[in-house]
């Protein structure tokens, strides 16, 4: 299958970034299927695997131009390990806003801030974007130093922003600028 042009295969010192797969539901699984890895996100752990298919298949349906998942896997062995995002794009106002989750084993290491470092990249330099946001619980400690090593600042509260399982859940505004943003070649 021949990838769209505007999702193409990114790569780091460690990770390559490509556009996510059906193949990669049993990998994906072992972090929607996970409550920890699950506990800040805005849904529910699935429950198996076909659920998790089905989340990845939802995601593959959407145009590019909107939204898109790419698989982080280590360069060296090609193994998953987690996922990038951008979605809820809006070209006309050169903003989209970006997710990001690591199977548990791969936490730590440095490799969200890579990879969504490398994702950054694509969407300031080919997607034209001059505004990326993150949403981000208050209390996930972890993404919101993450957004802050990246360059994102924190603007705001957005109370009752999503619900989970009934319950609302607030969410910070994060937000990175273009003219605020450090390249990778600078």
């Amino acid at each position: 299958m021949n990838e769209p042009p505007n999702v193409p295969v990114l790569h780091t010192d460690r990770l390559t970034l490509r556009r996510i797969a059906e193949t990669d539901a049993p990998a994906l699984h072992l972090a929607y299927g996970d409550a920890e890895t699950m506990r800040f996100w805005d849904s529910l752990p699935s429950r198996d695997e076909p659920e998790t298919a089905a989340w990845l298949r939802r995601s593959l349906n959407v145009d590019p131009q909107w939204h898109a998942m790419f698989a982080v896997t280590l360069r060296d062995t090609g193994q998953f390990i987690g996922a990038v995002n951008y979605h809820l794009r809006q070209p006309w106002h050169r903003r989209l806003a970006l997710g990001w989750i690591l199977a548990r084993p791969w936490w730590r290491q440095g490799f969200a801030s890579e990879a969504t470092h490398a994702l950054l990249a694509h969407c300031f330099t080919t997607l034209d974007a001059h505004r990326i946001e993150a949403h981000i619980e208050p209390a996930n400690a972890a993404s919101r130093q993450l957004a802050a090593r990246l360059g994102f600042r924190q603007e705001g509260l957005m109370r009752d922003w999503l619900f989970v399982d009934g319950q609302a859940r607030d969410m910070l505004l994060y937000a990175l600028l273009r003219p605020d943003w450090r390249s990778p070649d600078a």
